[in-house]
């Protein structure tokens, strides 16, 4: 009886020790979980194990969360729970990139969701027109439901808050012809900019300083109304004459220099402190016709494009790229407002295709570029580059498939409008209708007198500038209102009523001069397309099923009845 007495001891005495390492252990368990959300509170951290990185930021758009000094609210407009898949998907997109951006920044940067279609009718109006001011315009969706399919209103964009100013962009970009998976794929890709972009423009004190050259008919049309409006509040923009100008240091402290559509001749001294402005670092864009055309005169017989020199062609031939005496025209056209006849007593304007009219869809992928819709050019002229040592030389966007080129002198005729196009004349293909040119640059004046009033001693013969050509001097001006006169905003066509990418082709162009690794940067980013294959899915729906659904289930039995039996066997002694 002792002897069993002393067993039953014993046996108790293992139960207690091991319940008292049960409780340790879990008190353990619960110890450590405890220091873990403490170091959590601490310490912020995530690592990010996707194959493109698609939850980590660029270093600049690091940078941008860093200058927040206030927290701000994200409105995601793009709402609504019958969206289509793909809408969803970019839906979702939008609140992983804000939940993102809210990890990286020590500011809380918060979203909810909001659908403008729920205002009242009066409101709703002028909500839509203020979106319109930021870009964002509706898109129309047709949704599959039950009682057939439905057109629906959508605002693909988001609005972003700060206790005093907001602002907004779009998000749902893409190119001409791409598909609609191409499409959101690449709005998903570009959202890290989007976003950082309204975020900069929210917070952002400095402005850099931009000049528009003028004293030789430059911008004619819209006396830079369109570069203006477009820039504003990235830049502070001058009109600077540049006779005026009497050193390089009067210009060195602009971030970028434009030159559009000169119709006079640049002097020796004006063209050396170009020259030497971008020996000093600086960022010029020259717009500038191979041609002149007065499409005033292309009625009846029409007139002729003769070919002009405004001075800075030995300039671009030295860096690099030749502006042709030329036009090109491109089966990918626009159209050209032409009276036709009056109905009643009032004159109606007729649409004819214009081929001196471009559509440009073709855009090399570079930060300026990707993603854009279609540009719009009026009376281009072709480029070609030539051997400059040391200078990067990129196109940016091209004419499509059905080109061709007319050497100078043109002639440009409304009556041709009403002639069906051969397509055999036509048999050139994705011509360069712009060149970013990057790199160390030559100066014109090396081994060259220099003009009167300037000192050898100051004089750079090399430097690392960017120089941006572009054969069209219209390409940044706006168009007017054909009934009231005012200027409209840039891209905007005053016939058709479409909106062409000219405006956001100006606004990556300057970001990425003023500087090329920052947020601009983030555009590059590629996100892999993993499309499902229909055709399978619908051959291997069960299966699927089955392995989704059952394994699961009975992996959980095997794995619940292997415990208990080892249970069983451990306290069965």
């Amino acid at each position: 009886m002792a002897f069993l007495g002393s067993i039953g001891f014993d046996f108790t005495e293992q139960m207690k020790a091991s319940r008292q390492h049960t409780a340790i252990t879990w008190l353990g368990l619960l110890l450590g979980l405890v220091i873990l959300l403490g170091l959590g509170q601490l310490i912020r951290f995530r690592i990010d194990l996707t194959e493109d990185q698609r939850y980590s930021l660029h270093e600049a758009t690091e940078a941008v969360l860093d200058s927040l000094r206030e927290d701000i609210h994200v409105e995601i407009l793009l709402s609504g729970e019958d969206l289509p898949a793909g809408m969803r998907r970019l839906q979702r997109s939008i609140e992983e990139q804000v939940r993102t951006f809210d990890a990286y920044s020590d500011r809380k940067i918060s979203f909810s969701y909001f659908d403008p279609l729920s205002l009242a009718e009066e409101e709703q109006e002028e909500f839509i027109l203020q979106l319109a001011d930021y870009g964002i315009n509706p898109t129309t969706l047709f949704v599959n439901q039950a009682a057939g399919q439905q057109t629906k209103l959508i605002f693909p964009g988001i609005l972003i808050y700060s206790e005093e100013f907001e602002t907004g962009a779009l998000v749902l970009k893409g190119e001409k012809g791409m598909g609609e998976e191409q499409i959101l794929n690449q709005s998903i890709e570009n959202l890290e900019f989007e976003l950082s972009n309204a975020i900069r423009k929210l917070t952002r004190s400095d402005m850099g300083a931009l000049a528009m050259i003028i004293g030789h008919e430059e911008m004619k049309e819209d006396d830079g109304y369109g570069l203006v409006e477009a820039l504003d509040g990235d830049f502070e923009i001058f009109k600077v004459p540049l006779e005026q100008a009497r050193t390089v240091q009067d210009l060195v402290n602009f971030k970028i220099i434009f030159i559009q559509g000169p119709q006079q001749a640049y002097s020796e001294r004006e063209i050396y402190l170009l020259d030497q402005y971008v020996m000093q670092g600086g960022n010029l864009v020259i717009l500038s016709d191979g041609v002149q055309v007065d499409v005033r005169e292309a009625g009846g017989e029409g007139t002729l494009a003769m070919p002009y020199e405004n001075g800075l062609e030995n300039l671009l031939f030295k860096y690099g790229v030749r502006i042709n005496k030329d036009l090109i025209q491109d089966l990918n056209f626009g159209y050209f407002p032409v009276m036709g006849g009056n109905f009643g007593d009032q004159e109606q304007l007729v649409p004819l295709p214009w081929p001196f009219y471009i559509q440009s869809t073709r855009m090399y992928p570079h930060p300026i570029t990707k993603g854009l819709d279609l540009i719009y050019l009026r009376f281009a002229s072709s480029l070609d580059t030539v051997l400059a040592p040391g200078v990067k030389k990129t196109p940016l966007f091209f004419t499509s498939d059905l080109s061709r080129i007319l050497t100078a002198p043109v002639r440009v005729a409304f009556s041709d409008m009403q002639r069906e196009p051969d397509i055999a004349q036509f048999p050139m293909q994705n011509l360069p209708l712009a060149y970013l040119l990057e790199g160390e640059f030559t100066s014109l004046y090396k081994n060259r007198f220099l003009p009167e009033g300037f000192e050898q001693s100051e004089f750079k013969e090399s430097g690392k500038g960017k120089v941006v050509v572009i054969g069209d001097g219209e390409l940044f001006q706006s168009q007017s209102d054909f009934q009231s006169g005012r200027p409209l905003n840039l891209g905007e066509d005053p016939f058709n009523q479409n909106i062409y990418a000219n405006r956001l082709l100006l606004r990556n162009l300057a970001q990425y001069l003023d500087n090329p690794e920052g947020i601009i940067a983030s555009r590059t980013r590629s996100f892999q397309i993993r499309p499902l294959n229909r055709v399978k899915i619908s051959q291997e729906r069960t299966k699927w099923q089955l392995i989704n659904v059952g394994l699961p289930v009975v992996f959980l039995l095997l794995f619940g009845g292997a415990v208990a039996a080892i249970r069983r066997k451990k306290y069965s002694r």
